[in-house]
């Protein structure tokens, strides 16, 4: 398999440099970025794989310019911020972001998130498994451009954690799936205390249904087990 490239979008030079020769170390091309414009610069002559970074940036901050990392397909991103604060880390998930760490970091920890994180996105045939469209409900979830499109026709681009999680209930309809199934997944990683990273996933979900009233409740809460989908796959 071709070697993953790694884009660290970081002002702060220390950091940056830091993370470059970490990745490095594990064997990674890897790419610096300071700012936004020079991320997107990296994009039109790079295949970038996975992008980390921070939140407090130059010009765009990180929140505005995941959303245009989003817009990528194969790409994974993990915020790597000193921003430590729910607000903060919940709009990041909401935003698309794949993982969010904290400043100062585990390096081993980072690593191993960003290794399975990969592992997810390094390989443009991740998803050839999934079926191309899968219907329910007059929705329609779209493999191909990983859209969910309601029975109207609107079209949502989904991150890549609502798409697995969405694809896992419509292949287990009327069953209940657990925070750790739904996080393995989404991420490939085993769920962490206070990790309200399905919560926020499958709250984004919902609010897609939303735009269809009688199709809000297709994804229930099981307090104390998990989630379930009660919709009809076609």
């Amino acid at each position: 398999m071709q070697t993953p490239n790694i884009l660290i979008v970081e002002d702060e030079v220390v950091t940056r440099t830091t993370l470059k020769s970490l990745f490095e170390a594990e064997g990674y091309n890897v790419f610096e970025a300071e700012n936004g414009e020079e991320m997107h610069d990296f994009f039109q002559n790079n295949q970038i794989n996975l992008v980390i970074m921070d939140i407090n940036l130059p010009g765009k901050n990180g929140l505005i310019l995941a959303r245009e990392v989003r817009d990528r397909k194969n790409v994974g991103l993990i915020f790597l911020t000193g921003r430590d604060n729910d607000v903060d880390r919940i709009l990041g998930l909401e935003i698309g972001a794949d993982d969010y760490l904290t400043k100062p970091f585990n390096p081993r920890e980072l690593t191993i998130r960003a290794r399975n994180l990969l592992s997810r996105t390094s390989n443009a045939s991740e998803d050839d498994d999934l079926p191309s469209k899968v219907s329910f409900n007059g929705w329609i979830l779209d493999g191909d451009s990983r859209s969910l499109i309601s029975p109207v026709g609107k079209e949502f681009r989904l991150p890549r954690s609502e798409f697995r999680a969405l694809h896992l209930f419509l292949s287990n309809p009327g069953k209940i799936l657990t925070r750790e199934q739904l996080i393995m997944e989404m991420t490939g990683r085993e769920l962490r205390p206070n990790d309200r990273t399905v919560d926020v996933t499958i709250r984004r979900i919902r609010k897609h249904f939303e735009s269809q009233p009688n199709d809000a409740e297709l994804i229930v809460t099981i307090h104390g087990e998990g989630y379930r989908f009660c919709g009809e796959v076609d």
